[in-house]
């Protein structure tokens, strides 16, 4: 086990990965000579060669539509997204051919690429370089969609991800990249595609966070627990498939939820993780389940993008209005 942050935890995760199988390659915008925006990718060309790590053109479409072509031929596309705020250039190459390429070739192509992008606020970027629409790509029947919260899950999930038969989208936290450090795994480590996994146990109530929300809940448990309220954190950390079992024991054990996201609030992924709380947990909850989300309007410029994404407080806040209820 070694502490590492994030991104330095994807670079080795994808130099292993390209080291263990030739048939692994990555491309994207500045992913060659630059290394990428982020470093995510520095020195692998280096070690590769242009043919396995490509510098495309400014085009995202381009870049899953060559991905599609090149998991035909038998190669394993890991691409990147610059920022997954650019993924509506390419969501109908990633909704309606990538997603359905397994059901519409009656399994002959199942398309083994992995699509990384970084997302999320408080980094003050530029406009659209920060949101979070994860929910409307969990809307692409045949996309798996992971979020990883800590180093070693970012080893555990990219693994996991670039074998997979099937295409995912790996989200990784911008604010995390170099503030989220913890012990990883030198060694091989996968973590299962659609298992959460308690962050920190709790009989009060469930917070259910992923990506960089999770440090914030962690935080507001830190807060409450000297207030007397013991708080359950959920890192969903696989959006789908979802693990409803984790989810559905914890809400039932402690009668409460929160659920906590960085998108927009009207038809985010949260909503659907409300809806599916209802379902399974309607006898046993002692509350209304309460949601965190950004606000609904386009994601704002620096100067208020605190006030737009759920923080510590406004966690803290959910949790002792829940627990009063």
């Amino acid at each position: 086990m070694t502490v590492r942050s994030m991104i330095e935890t994807i670079r080795l995760t994808l130099e292993d990965e390209m080291a263990r199988d030739e048939r692994v390659m990555v491309l994207g915008e500045d992913v060659g000579t630059q290394g990428g925006v982020f470093r995510a990718t520095e020195g692998l060309k280096a070690r590769f060669g242009a043919d396995r790590v490509v510098d495309t053109p400014v085009a995202e479409a381009g870049i899953i539509g060559a991905s599609i072509g090149l998991a035909t031929a038998g190669m394993v596309p890991v691409a990147e997204l610059q920022f997954l705020g650019f993924a509506h250039q390419a969501f109908h190459q990633i909704g309606f051919q990538l997603a359905r390429f397994r059901y519409r070739t009656l399994g002959r192509f199942p398309l083994q690429v992995t699509i990384r992008a970084p997302y999320g606020g408080a980094v003050h970027a530029p406009e659209l370089h920060s949101d979070a629409f994860e929910g409307m790509l969990a809307n692409a029947p045949g996309l798996k969609i992971v979020a990883p919260s800590t180093a070693a899950d970012a080893r555990g999930l990219l693994t996991s991800a670039i074998r997979d038969p099937d295409p995912v989208l790996y989200l990784e936290p911008l604010r995390g990249y170099r503030l989220v450090r913890d012990e990883v795994p030198d060694d091989e480590h996968l973590v299962p595609i659609g298992t959460a996994r308690i962050a920190r146990p709790g009989r009060d109530v469930t917070v259910l966070a992923w990506s960089f929300q999770v440090v914030n809940a962690l935080e507001a448990a830190e807060a409450a627990a000297e207030e007397g309220i013991e708080v359950e954190v959920v890192d969903v950390r696989s959006l789908v498939p979802l693990d409803e079992t984790t989810i559905a024991e914890s809400v039932s054990r402690t009668g409460r939820c929160v659920v906590v996201e960085e998108a927009p609030r009207t038809a985010g992924f949260g909503a659907e993780l409300t809806s599916t709380v209802q379902e399974l947990c309607f006898l046993d909850l002692e509350a209304p389940i309460a949601r965190l989300a950004g606000w609904d309007t386009p994601y704002p410029m620096p100067l208020l993008e605190k006030d737009y994404i759920p923080g510590t407080a406004r966690i803290l806040d959910a949790v002792r209005r829940t627990v009063a209820f």
